[in-house]
């Protein structure tokens, strides 16, 4: 394990911590105004048109968490400013990504449609709604090709020439924004702050930098997600037996509870999660998603299981394929390989002749870039810098995996991985809650702004037991010095033996049990130290 880490105190962590933000604290205040997007005027313009000539308006959202938030928000919005709006999420399986041409039956009656989280690719589905003389609005954040969509008003941030300052924004922060200045041109006095609740958990479970606007958003956000009384948060707090709500629990939690149903059966069962009106409603949906997620979750293992046996060593880029995995969950089976081997990965299922799949980056890979040099072969491409959605012809896949191998060498050359999460080397002796409420200080953690993860080294295992019905995961006593911490590491089936001398990564945690609160280290990896 990496040696070179400083030793750290408190103050040298709470230095550490701060000068992430160059001293810059964002609020709500600090928003730009909706006009700054491009195309933002022209869209409200024309809704506002068809809201008072009651005209037909249609939705289409995205089978993600961003594409659920996207689409519960603005159905709440018009509920709220009593305009009909009829919505679909497409069906994974069944009418692939976005607005797409199967999806043109559905909405060929409608005036007006717009897309959230979505649509910006749809080049095809936008010339036959030109035809049908049915105008297109496409709010998405995502990279945009050349040449765009021919829609009525495109708004998305990556266009060249918008002037909002933030591109790294999800698809719900553009719905929200949307919402607010639609609110804005009625002269409505909805509060928009209620929404920011629902934008939270879309910027956490997008992996969105947690940075500028986007940390004021969520900071705002998850304070409303655990004052409001919304049902589905009412129902979710008493499932997992939580008073509080963290951007943490938002990632790992909640967030894949929601996907679940858009990777095994259909999103919408999220966004009526998510818009129940009472608690009974709340409760059973929610029963129904978190067994989906348990299925997903043995499937997935399964998966990973089967792709790790597959993967060469020596690539610097994993590709692995099959004709017998579930698509709905190759992206998870993507990140699961990258972080294990500590490289880019793309899983493939196949069906026929075709085969689609995720892809994920790892470290300063950017496999969009990488992967965009031969979309020549593809037959769909897309996505952004860290997660791309590809489909390829099976006999293709053997060309693709050598030229994405050949190109990798310069530009994701393997090397020895250095977690930048990872700020120091941490003496047992610092760990106190008043260094877990210092780290609180600093919250909410996630992408560009990770929850600061430690080095111990040389620490003595005083107990160690298996746990869970699967017995995967383990629960340590450590000890350094003459100073003692409880730890638990996850989803793991390695060994260890009463007074190995080990070195440790790990975050710490308020262990919450029996209404007493502990601190306890959260192990992500163990090194066994050398004889």
């Amino acid at each position: 394990m990496e040696n070179s880490y400083p030793t750290l105190t408190k103050d040298s962590i709470y230095t550490i911590l701060s000068e992430r933000f160059n001293n810059q604290f964002f609020t709500l205040k600090d928003l730009p105004h909706p006009s700054t997007f491009k195309d933002m005027d022209r869209a409200v313009e024309r809704i506002i048109e068809a809201i008072k000539n009651s005209e037909k308006i249609a939705l289409i959202g995205d089978y993600d968490v961003d594409g659920v938030i996207s689409t519960s928000i603005m159905v709440e919005f018009f509920k709220e400013i009593d305009v009909d709006l009829m919505w679909i999420i497409p069906n994974r399986f069944e009418d692939g990504y976005g607005l797409s041409l199967s999806l043109i039956s559905k909405i060929e009656n409608y005036d007006l449609v717009i897309t959230v989280d979505n649509g910006i690719s749809a080049i095809e589905a936008a010339k036959k709604c030109k035809e049908l003389g049915i105008d297109l609005i496409i709010t998405d954040h995502h990279i945009v090709p050349s040449p765009k969509p021919d829609a009525y008003a495109i708004v998305d941030q990556k266009q060249s020439e918008c002037t909002f300052e933030y591109e790294e924004v999800c698809g719900a922060q553009i719905a929200w924004y949307l919402c607010s200045a639609i609110n804005i041109k009625l002269g409505r006095k909805i509060d928009m702050r209620g929404y920011l609740d629902l934008v939270s958990i879309a910027i956490i479970a997008d992996i969105m930098p947690l940075q500028h606007i986007n940390r004021a958003m969520v900071h705002s956000g998850i304070y409303r997600l655990n004052s409001a009384q919304r049902d589905f948060v009412k129902a979710y707090k008493e499932h997992s037996n939580k008073e509080k709500i963290t951007s943490e629990d938002i990632a790992f939690a909640l967030a894949p509870i929601l996907n679940s149903a858009g990777r095994l059966e259909d999103a919408s069962l999220a966004v009526e999660y998510i818009l129940s009106t009472n608690i009974y409603d709340a409760r059973s949906r929610l029963q129904k998603l978190v067994l989906l997620n348990d299925r997903r979750k043995e499937i997935e293992q399964q998966i990973t299981n089967e792709a790790s046996r597959m993967v060469d060593s020596n690539d610097d880029i994993i590709v692995v394929s099959s004709d017998n995995w579930h698509e709905g969950v190759v992206g998870i089976v993507a990140a699961r390989l990258a972080k294990k081997f500590e490289r880019a990965a793309i899983v493939l299922n196949c069906s026929d002749d075709i085969c689609k799949g995720s892809g994920r980056s790892f470290g300063d890979c950017n496999l969009f870039e990488l992967v965009k040099d031969q979309k020549e072969m593809l037959d769909k491409f897309g996505g952004h810098r860290m997660a791309i959605g590809l489909s390829i012809a099976k006999n293709r896949i053997e060309e693709f995996h050598n030229l994405l191998n050949s190109s990798a060498k310069e530009i994701c050359k393997q090397k020895n991985f250095v977690d930048p999460s990872v700020i120091g080397k941490l003496p047992f002796s610092e760990i106190d809650f008043d260094l877990l409420n210092m780290i609180e200080k600093f919250e909410p953690y996630g992408e560009g702004n990770s929850k600061p993860k430690f080095v111990s080294t040389n620490v003595e295992i005083l107990a160690v037991q298996t746990m869970g019905k699967d017995a995967n995961h383990l629960r340590f006593t450590f000890r350094d010095g003459e100073y003692i911490h409880n730890a638990v590491q996850f989803k793991t089936y390695e060994s260890y033996q009463q007074g190995d001398k080990v070195d440790i990564v790990y975050t710490l945690n308020k262990n919450s049990f029996r209404s007493k609160i502990s601190i306890q280290l959260m192990v992500e990896k163990v090194e066994k130290k050398r004889e």
